[in-house]
């Protein structure tokens, strides 16, 4: 659930700390008091597009921080585990923005991107905007709705289905190869033949290319390494040199080498040493006389490097990617070298794919079918506790048949509709058509009632989902959302008193004027000052005996109401 909400420099919000609990939470007040805020600057923590408008007039940035727990088990925390942030069901979104268009965006902590953030809260909340009404009026927008309906057990058949238009398209992309005419073609497979031709004559070997430039570095070095392993060699077996040293030095130790084991010791390692001398310098000697210039070596070498370089600029920057770039194109030749026996095999495949494409859509559709009968059946009881007794909801699916299978999409091949009739003896129609405000208000709470029981969503706020209702209706709609937040958490912004007697948590938006600065505050209301507010939800005022009992008398009722469900 949301337990906290904090919002700095948001419009005309300076500061506000709101905290929420669970059950209902309404928020109430004049038009124009500021409730719209309060809902966008839940939307901009959640992660939706923000401008500057938003930002206190005076002021560089705006901040709204909003604090969740949920159970460690919960959706969100796996999401956040995914990422590497740690949570052990609490989590802490932060989300800046300044006059310059920056965004900062922390969940624990952690910056994150507003990708990641919706990845999150996604999990965490639903906002049923007015805006929303319009939502389900799309028939795309219905067809979302149904497959949240179905869930999981839609997942493997859209993954097949998506792997199996990949390999549609594949198909098509090497059809499409065999187009044109014969000259066309003609003229592709020579191209194509002397590309393939070059590179193989080529013969590119792993590695070889390091080796040739190491080996050209070498000769382009041939002098100063002859030079260097002359003089090595001389420092250590010329006149005068390391091996004479040794020499000296062992003739020196050999006449005492019998007075003490040390002695023969040590005569024993210049004797050693002495041989490895001899042996390296023989060794460095052999190196210089095999080193010499070979001028058809060096052109070769030049030769190659350059056919080598060739190569790359044509057809991939190392040996990988034109080895890859040649399994292409001989591919493409044999397609191309035998074009009719290559088109029958294609569209032979081809034929094969969409059969099992045509399969997984009418998969997909009986499982929305199937789910979709049984979600119209509890909307429709749904909407008759919401005093539409009459009511009638179905879904209408467009026929298809095997020959569709091509124009296939991610989502299947099913267009449908919602269809509603909300009066004895009247004709159900597309949604869009026939339904008013009142109805529909009363249709999404339906419709987000039964989702609330198929998604993992611990919040659900909704902006005056009470629009174009009253008298008894407002009270059935407000009973209706005391029972949905005996499981889930409300934040309903309402008009209705009937919704604010209903209220576990009721707050106050209100606008004052102070010291020439017009400011929204949140205030938390106690029992008493709940009365006052549905007094004046009723059109009352304080003095008012008639609409204070009636207040009152709304207050029981709601209590008793909420007994019997609890």
């Amino acid at each position: 659930m949301l337990s906290k909400l904090t919002i700095k420099n948001v419009a005309l919000i300076e500061n506000a700390d709101i905290t929420f609990d669970y059950g209902l939470n309404v928020l109430s007040g004049e038009t124009g008091a500021g409730k719209s805020v309060i809902l966008d600057s839940v939307n901009f923590v959640l992660g939706a597009k923000a401008d500057r408008s938003m930002i206190r007039y005076g002021e560089t940035e705006c901040m709204v921080k909003a604090e969740f727990f949920v159970a460690e088990n919960a959706k969100a925390v796996a999401v956040l585990r995914d990422m590497d942030i740690d949570s052990d069901g609490e989590i802490v979104i932060s989300r800046k923005f300044s006059e310059n268009g920056k965004n900062a965006v922390k969940i624990n902590g952690n910056t994150v991107t507003a990708t990641m953030l919706r990845r999150v809260t996604d999990c965490l909340v639903d906002v049923h905007g007015q805006s929303e009404h319009f939502f389900l009026l799309k028939e795309s927008n219905q067809l979302k709705t149904l497959d949240e309906v179905v869930g999981e057990a839609l997942v493997p058949e859209k993954q097949e289905l998506q792997a199996l238009l990949h390999e549609n398209r594949e198909i098509d992309e090497q059809i499409a190869l065999l187009g044109g005419d014969e000259k066309e073609r003609g003229r592709r497979l020579d191209v194509l033949k002397f590309q393939i031709e070059e590179i193989q004559a080529v013969d590119l070997k792993e590695g070889e290319e390091e080796e040739l430039l190491a080996k050209r570095n070498k000769i382009k070095n041939l002098e100063k390494i002859i030079s260097a392993l002359r003089e090595a060699t001389e420092r250590l077996s010329g006149e005068g040199g390391v091996l004479d040293g040794l020499r000296v030095s062992s003739r020196a130790l050999s006449s005492v080498i019998k007075l003490d084991e040390g002695y023969e010791n040590a005569y024993e390692k210049l004797d050693s040493l002495a041989i490895e001398a001899d042996d390296v310098a023989e060794t460095l000697s052999d190196m210089a006389d095999e080193l010499y210039f070979d001028e058809n070596e060096a052109e070769e070498t030049e030769t190659r490097l350059d056919v080598i370089r060739g190569l790359k600029r044509k057809y991939g920057a190392n040996k990988e990617e034109i080895d890859d770039y040649l399994q292409t194109i001989v591919k493409e030749y044999e397609l191309l070298s035998d074009c009719e026996g290559q088109y029958a095999l294609l569209t032979a495949k081809k034929e094969k794919v969409l059969k099992k494409i045509y399969r997984i859509c009418r998969n997909i559709t009986e499982l929305r079918k199937t789910h979709g009968a049984a979600f119209c059946k509890r909307v429709t009881e749904e909407l008759k506790t919401l005093n539409i007794e009459h009511a009638q909801f179905e879904i209408e699916f467009d026929e298809y048949t095997q020959e569709d299978a091509k124009n296939a999409t991610a989502s299947g091949l099913d267009g449908i509709r919602f269809l509603f009739s909300a009066n004895a003896g009247e004709p159900m129609k597309p949604l869009g058509k026939i339904i008013s405000g009142g109805e529909m208000s009363r249709f999404m709470l339906a419709v987000k009632t039964q989702l609330s029981s198929v998604n993992e969503i611990s919040t659900y706020i909704f902006d005056e989902i009470d629009a174009g209702i009253s008298g008894k209706t407002a009270k059935v709609v407000g009973e209706k959302l005391a029972r949905i937040a005996k499981n889930t958490q409300i934040i309903a912004v309402s008009h209705l008193a009937q919704i604010a007697a209903m209220s576990d948590n009721e707050f106050l938006i209100e606008k004052r004027e102070e010291k020439n600065k017009t400011l929204t505050y949140v205030y938390a209301l106690d029992e008493r000052s709940k009365i006052q507010e549905i007094v004046r939800l009723l059109g009352g005022t304080e003095t008012d005996e008639y609409a204070l009992k009636h207040a009152e008398e709304l207050l029981k009722q709601a209590k008793e109401y909420k007994r019997t469900i609890s």
